[in-house]
């Protein structure tokens, strides 16, 4: 059960050839990351990574908010209990560590579809993605520290997306961006007409599935090993990673390809 209605899923999912789209479906809760929406979304994202016909992954959201962060009423609920909450808040946050991590580290690439607006854990949940399209009246913020409550795990993703000094401006003052600043501080990749952030993710999406999944999964896993590593460590990584994806079936045929001056026939392995 959503919100009281029987039956709606809190997550919905459809597929179109290689691209699969789940949205967030509690609209009249805002799409707030309670803990049954989070184990539903990364249960969501187990299941298709089992399915290797998929090649791209797009999250999007039914309603005026994409996600309003973490459900504010569940934990406040919550303070009655013995311990004053605190275990349940400690796994609500372990809950939404691991569901960040499982986007991060899922074998696919995750593009984020974001109209309205996405804040706090919402906003985490678009810079834990690896790309992400915007409508134009698309909205972002950090606004813990208005409710006394500093948004330190949003920070995390955050802090990975955008620079250093931009992530600190909206932690430390709350405001709110909008879908161009968003652009030009790098959290979003794209802005385009409002409503319409969907119809382009999903283009951007089935270009990707286009190319080898061999390659853009090994390029993917790469990438996040190496990003946060020392110099020596990363290219170690790297260059592992090259020599891997050179011996895929995909990578001869991608270089044959290009010298016979065809277009390559993937077999995705």
């Amino acid at each position: 059960m959503a919100d009281g209605m029987p039956h709606a899923p809190l997550v919905t999912r459809a597929d179109s050839d290689a691209v699969v789209t789940l949205t967030l479906n509690r609209a009249a809760a805002r799409n707030a990351l309670s803990r049954a929406m989070m184990a539903t979304l990364r249960s969501a994202l187990e299941d298709i990574a089992a399915e290797a016909s998929l090649r791209v992954i797009v999250l999007a959201a039914e309603g005026p908010v994409f996600c309003a962060g973490h459900d504010l009423r569940e934990i406040t609920a919550h303070r009655t209990d013995t311990d004053g909450g605190a275990g349940f808040f400690a796994a609500t946050m372990a809950d939404c560590g691991a569901l960040m991590q499982a986007i991060v580290h899922h074998r696919l690439p995750v593009i984020a579809a974001v109209e309205h607006v996405a804040t706090a854990a919402g906003c985490q949940l678009v810079a834990s993605c690896d790309l992400a399209v915007a409508g134009a009246g698309a909205r972002f913020c950090t606004p813990g520290v208005d409710i006394g409550l500093f948004c330190s795990t949003p920070a995390v993703a955050l802090a990975r997306a955008v620079p250093r000094k931009a992530a600190m401006e909206m932690l430390l003052t709350g405001a709110m961006i909008d879908a161009g600043e968003a652009l030009r501080i790098g959290l979003v990749n794209r802005v385009v007409r409002e409503g319409a952030a969907l119809e382009e993710a999903v283009d951007l999406a089935r270009g990707i599935a286009e190319r080898s999944a061999v390659a853009v999964q090994m390029g993917k896993r790469a990438f996040n090993a190496q990003i946060d590593a020392p110099l020596a460590e990363a290219y170690r990584v790297a260059s592992a990673t090259m020599v891997e994806n050179l011996l895929a079936a995909d990578a001869a045929e991608g270089i044959g390809a290009f010298l016979e001056k065809r277009p390559p026939r993937w077999q995705h392995r």
